[in-house]
């Protein structure tokens, strides 16, 4: 039933057709249709019996052919991501308006204007879809991160700030955000997530752990802090390595990546990406420590030197106590006699205030 409605519906179309291709040539020629009335009457029937006699015939490989374009539409949609299709729409727009403003002038030449107007919007409609998807990430870059209102490119002091894995394992950013010392926005890479979501599921209980945490961070920053977050959709399929595609993403973006991983701040640094490291931050706000200060600190294992005791900070600084271990498991009051700073943090070399005062 449907298959005759909509061949019937082809027949009025190709009868109408060729009514309108009938009066068409009366009009471009010089011959007067009222001359001769039954001459037109019959070149109109004849032409309306052919064009719906063609259309009803071809009605059903037509409609075969349209059905088989949708699908192979949808498919191809299907697999597409969202910017992809949003890149090649606008793309598609853009086509049809440069597509219309040339067809403007050849739309008017005899009988062949028409259908070369349709063939440059064809064309037009095809390459922009084809240029407006492969550069969809140039497309996007003005766009893309306006979702939330939350990403401002323009301003220095609102770049985004991209969330390494190491950084939302460790914990500490989730401190750093309550104190409003990081303004937003925070961005989470989905290839992140992933990472993430593959230590949670490891068969290693320490990795499974970590993994866990991280996720749990993640659920803090996003639900419980007054901070702007983003999970962003984009990945870059020619580059497999998740630190590789932080710091593609941070230049794409021009944001900052955020992290405590030392290999990565050194190539960071080396391909001019700035980096925002946590461990550089613990160590720059820890209290300031010259030496013949007096301290009081707990003996807690030996050192390597014969003697040496290990004390710790509240901090976790470490303080080697020269003549210490005779005082293990003791809290005894200490003279600093030197401060070490490495790339690993800060050591306090120190003595016992009494060694020190019987000396002097």
């Amino acid at each position: 039933m449907v298959n005759r409605a909509i061949k019937g519906t082809f027949s009025i179309v190709g009868a109408a057709i060729g009514a309108s291709l009938i009066l068409v040539f009366f009009k471009r020629t010089a011959i007067d249709p009222n001359d001769n009335v039954l001459f037109t009457a019959v070149l109109l029937v004849c032409s309306c019996l052919m064009g719906a006699t063609f259309f009803y015939i071809s009605g059903t490989k037509v409609l075969c052919f349209l059905l088989d374009v949708l699908t192979r539409s949808e498919m191809w949609l299907q697999m597409k991501t969202s910017h992809e299709i949003l890149a090649g729409a606008l793309g598609l727009i853009i086509g049809l308006i440069i597509a219309n403003l040339i067809s403007m002038p050849i739309i008017h030449i005899p009988i062949i204007g028409i259908f070369l107007a349709i063939i440059a919007n064809l064309m037009m409609g095809y390459l922009g879809i084809s240029i407006g998807v492969k550069k969809k990430d140039e497309l996007s870059e003005s766009m893309m991160f306006f979702k939330k209102g939350i990403i401002k490119r323009t301003s220095s002091n609102n770049k985004p700030k991209i969330l390494d894995t190491s950084v939302i394992i460790d914990g500490r950013i989730a401190d750093i955000c309550r104190t409003d010392f990081i303004e937003g926005p925070l961005i989470i890479p989905t290839f992140v997530l992933r990472e993430l979501q593959h230590i949670a599921d490891s068969s290693d209980t320490l990795k499974r752990n970590r993994g866990r945490r991280g996720l749990d961070i993640l659920n803090i920053i996003q639900k419980e802090l007054n901070i702007a977050v983003e999970i962003l959709d984009k990945d870059f399929e020619e580059v497999h390595e998740v630190d590789a595609k932080l710091l593609k993403l941070a230049e794409f973006m021009n944001g900052k990546v955020i992290t405590n991983d030392y290999n990565l701040n050194k190539v960071a640094s080396f391909k001019g990406v700035p980096v925002l490291n946590i461990n550089e931050l613990a160590n720059a706000v820890k209290p300031v420590v010259l030496p013949g200060e007096e301290m009081i600190v707990q003996v807690v294992k030996d050192g390597k030197e014969t003697g040496q005791g290990i004390g710790y900070l509240d901090d976790g600084t470490m303080i080697v106590v020269d003549g210490g271990k005779k005082h293990m498991s003791e809290t005894i009051d200490v003279l600093v006699t030197s401060v070490l700073q490495t790339s690993a943090g800060r050591m306090i070399f120190a003595k016992p205030k009494y060694q020190v005062e019987r000396v002097v």
